[in-house]
This record gives C-alpha cells, structure tokens and sequence, in this order.
C-alpha cells in the first residue's frame, strides 16, 4: 500500500474512519501477507467538508479535470486559501463552490499548490485524501513540475543560472522572507527569454517550494520583479502587481498512468508589460 503512494496518515483514516481493505473481496488487517496474483481494494473513508470553508460561485477557469484532479487557472488578485482578510471569495472557496454545483463526489477541497494572492496561473487540487497524498509525494520528490515566466527589473548578462540560497524569515516579519545562512534550502533555476532596454522576461524552474522563493531569490541578485511592493517597488505603469505567473505543470496521474501538463496563457497585464517594455 506504501508502494502504491498510500501515506501513514492516510493508512490511519482508513483504519479507524470508516475505510476498508480487502484481498480478494475478503476485508483483512493491515498485517495481512499478500502473495503473487492476489487484488488488493482500498475503500477511502467518508470525507467531511468543513463548514467554516464559504461558499463562493464565482466561475473557474478550468485547465484539467478527472474523477481525482482539477487544474485552475488563477486570476491575480485572488487568495489562494480563505484568511480573516479574504474569507470568502478565495480559490478554495470558488472550488468548493464548484465541488457542490456539480455534485463531486466529494466536496472536501485539497489544495495541492498555492500561489500568492498577487501571482497568476496555475493551482492544483485534489478531489479526495488519496489523490492529494499522491501529488504531496511527487512534490516532496521534486518530480511535478512547475515552470514561471516573471519579468525583473535591470538587464540579466548570463543566460541561465541556478540561485542556491537558503531562505529564512526576515526578523520582526511575519510576512517578508529572506536568503540568510540558517534558512531551509531553496533552488531555483532560471533561463533568459527576452531582454529588454530596462527589464527581462525570465523562464523559472523551481526546485524547491519555499514561500516567495521567486521573489526572494531574485531581489537577493539584485533584480527584484517588477510590480514588487515588498521586495522591490511598485512604480512600474503597465503591472500593479508582481510580474509572475505560473505558466505551466506536469504530474503524474498513477489513475490513469500517463503524464499530466496543462497550461496557463500569459495574462493581459503581463502581456501589456512585456509589450511596453520591449518598447522603450
């Protein structure tokens, strides 16, 4: 069951939440020995949706969807998660609203990925407690893969480089991170995909998943994003936000054992920037 993605926590559910195990139509214990040629059926709890998580029916733009994953794309703007400020209109709340209008299964909403409130594009969920476990494991693996375009300001010489730099809060800052000696282990990996007179286009990999990484990694070289209020200025005309967008990821979906890569066009105040830019 281990082999097949099935986390301990989600093993525990199953035992003592209303799951089941069977080998061969026969419910088991989890110490039972398998052997060559046997079936093995798990029966996933019931799941039950938090009634604090409101209800929002604002419409979402869909990228991928299947009996266990749905892929969104995000506007800029929104909140990822319900907090005290944006209680009831973030991503969650549209997905659980959308959970219930198309009678999903299951109506509990499993976050996978999350951007921030001001980044645009794609947001992962999970439609039940096996399928998020799934994805947590390709992403403590590093094998879903998540590529960025944002815009930075100054001009970049190298082409392509790796940012090996430990992130950390900044003291006295609840929000605002920073790259300091003692910090978790960050990388992140970009290329050059357009110079302009007074900024650059970059393509962003992303190798680990630490909170404004991007953000962080790029102001610590000295070439914030554009748009950046916390790490940078929000001066530029044509973006009142950061200049980043998640434009692109690919997992492994073991239900139907192929490949999953889905993609999120280049939002219009992105556009509008990248024109302008290039035009100075």
């Amino acid at each position: 069951m281990r082999q097949q993605g099935i986390s301990r926590n989600l093993l525990k559910q199953i035992k003592f939440s209303g799951g089941r195990i069977c080998v061969d139509g026969q419910r088991v214990r989890v110490t039972y020995k398998m052997h060559s040629g046997q079936r093995l059926e798990v029966t996933l709890p019931p799941e039950i949706p938090s009634d604090h998580i409101q209800v929002s029916n604002t419409p979402l733009e869909i990228l991928y969807e299947d009996a266990h994953f749905l892929v969104v794309n995000k506007p800029a703007e929104v909140a990822s998660v319900p907090s005290h400020i944006y209680a009831d209109d973030s991503l969650v709340n549209r997905v659980k609203g959308y959970l219930i209008r198309t009678h999903a299964a299951s109506q509990v909403t499993h976050i996978v990925t999350r951007l921030d409130r001001e980044t645009s594009g794609i947001v992962i969920f999970a439609k039940h407690h096996f399928a998020h476990t799934v994805l947590d494991t390709q992403l403590k693996q590093h094998s879903l893969k998540k590529t960025y375009f944002c815009v930075v300001s100054g001009v970049l010489k190298v082409k392509h480089a790796v940012i090996d730099a430990p992130i950390g809060r900044e003291p006295g800052s609840f929000i605002k991170r920073m790259v300091r000696a003692d910090g978790r282990t960050a990388q992140t990996e970009y290329w050059v995909a357009k110079r302009m007179p007074a900024t650059t286009l970059l393509r962003i990999r992303l190798h680990t998943g630490r909170t404004h990484q991007i953000r962080v990694h790029m102001a610590s070289i000295g070439h914030p994003l554009v748009g950046d209020f916390l790490y940078g200025q929000q001066t530029n005309p044509w973006i009142h936000r950061q200049a980043l967008h998640c434009a692109s990821v690919s997992f492994y979906n073991p239900f139907v054992q192929k490949q999953i890569t889905c993609y999120a066009p280049m939002p219009a105040d992105l556009a509008t920037l990248i024109k302008h830019e290039s035009q100075l």
